[in-house]
């Protein structure tokens, strides 16, 4: 593919629509329509920007989940704890801060933070890296108006039946998978990638 240019269709609240412009194998002109929450100057800043944070928290032998209303999809479906970096903020902060924010919970211990991953790479170049916690601390609720959210800790048990009859997010769904066919490792070091 060739590169031909890129040009901004839309300039939303929250989201930037840009439509980037290629020859294909073929020799013929695509367009291809992706979504930013971005600013972008050009292609060499496509996929630049870390915007956000999953959260991937446990207690003990179980795993939080969010049972949480998305408008997107109109519907409840099983999600992981995250959000977006706000200016200024570290990444361990915005941690620390999504967690609260959306389960009243605090972080113990941070066990991992993965190298940024795209999230949604088939329309939008939004990068968010992925983060392991201990988390500790009693359920609230901090969330917006516009947030249903319903917090808890499962089980290995009740995370299968989740995977046997819930709707996930990608990202919660595969945790979950992993979550009930290994064990976390205790007493292993904070790893870093980054």
């Amino acid at each position: 593919m060739k590169f031909l240019g890129m040009e901004k269709v839309r300039d939303g609240k929250y989201l930037k629509n840009y439509e980037l412009t290629y020859l294909n194998k073929a020799g013929r002109e695509k367009r291809y329509e992706i979504v930013s929450r971005n600013e972008i100057a050009g292609p060499e800043a496509l996929g630049q920007c870390v915007s956000g944070v999953s959260i991937v928290a446990y207690y003990q032998d179980r795993l939080l989940l969010l049972r949480e209303f998305r408008m997107g999809v109109n519907r409840y479906i099983y999600n992981l704890c995250a959000g977006m970096i706000e200016e200024g903020e570290s990444m361990e902060e915005c941690i620390s801060r999504e967690l609260y924010e959306e389960t009243g919970l605090s972080v113990k211990k941070l066990r991992a933070l993965l190298p940024p991953s795209f999230a949604a790479v088939a329309f939008s170049d939004v990068k968010t890296q992925i983060a392991f916690v201990e988390a500790e601390g009693d359920f609230a609720d901090h969330t917006s108006d516009n947030e249903q959210i319903n917090a808890r800790f499962y089980t290995r048990e009740e995370v299968l039946e989740l995977l046997e009859t819930e709707e996930f997010s990608s990202r919660a769904q595969m945790a979950a998978y992993f979550f009930t066919i290994q064990k976390p490792q205790a007493g292993s070091e904070r790893r870093t990638y980054e």
